[in-house]
C-alpha cells in the first residue's frame, strides 16, 4: 500500500511538472514570435528611413516624402509650427530646400525603433545636414502606422538644436 502512495504521489508530481514545462515552452514560443515579430517590424522601419535618407541626398524630395502617410491627416511639426497633410509638408519642404546646396548631405543617427503593435511604432533619433557653410542639426520623435503598402510615418515631430 505504501508503495502505491508513493507511486501516486510520483506521478501527481510527473503531470505537474510536466504541465509547468509545457506553460513555459507556449510563453516562451509566444515570447519568441512577439520579439522576432518586432525585431521584423524594427528593420522594416529603418529601412524606410533609410529610403528618406538615400533620396534626400539624391536631392529627390518627392522620393524622401514616399516614407511619410500621403494623407490630410499628416501631422508634421517643427519650428514652432504644426503642419497638417502631405501636400502642405511636401511645399514647406520644396520651398525651404529648394536647391541641393540647402539640402546638404543627411543622416540619421541614435535611432531607437519601439513597435507597439503589428500595426504601430514611434522612433527616436538624430538628424544632421552637412552643408558647405553650416551643419544644422537636432532630433526628432516619429509615429508611425503600417499600411497594406508598408510601414509610414503619420506623425513628425523634429526639432532643431541651438
Amino acid at each position: 500500500m505504501v508503495f502505491d502512495k508513493n507511486r501516486s504521489r510520483f506521478r501527481s508530481a510527473i503531470s505537474i511538472i510536466a504541465m509547468l514545462i509545457f506553460g513555459i515552452s507556449v510563453l516562451s514560443a509566444r515570447a519568441f514570435g512577439r520579439i522576432s515579430a518586432d525585431s521584423a517590424a524594427s528593420v522594416k522601419i529603418r529601412a524606410v528611413l533609410d529610403a528618406q535618407v538615400a533620396a534626400w541626398n539624391n536631392g529627390d524630395i518627392p522620393g524622401y516624402m514616399r516614407g511619410y502617410w500621403n494623407s490630410d491627416s499628416l501631422i508634421f511639426t517643427s519650428g514652432g509650427a504644426i503642419r497638417r497633410g502631405w501636400q502642405a509638408t511636401l511645399e514647406k519642404y520644396k520651398s525651404s530646400y529648394d536647391t541641393k546646396e540647402k539640402m546638404g548631405e543627411l543622416s540619421f543617427s541614435d535611432l531607437e525603433v519601439h513597435v507597439l503593435s503589428s500595426t504601430s511604432a514611434w522612433c527616436l533619433g538624430h538628424w544632421d545636414l552637412k552643408r558647405a557653410n553650416d551643419n544644422p542639426h537636432g532630433v526628432f520623435t516619429l509615429i508611425l502606422r503600417k499600411f497594406i503598402d508598408g510601414w509610414k510615418i503619420v506623425h513628425d515631430h523634429t526639432s532643431s538644436s541651438p
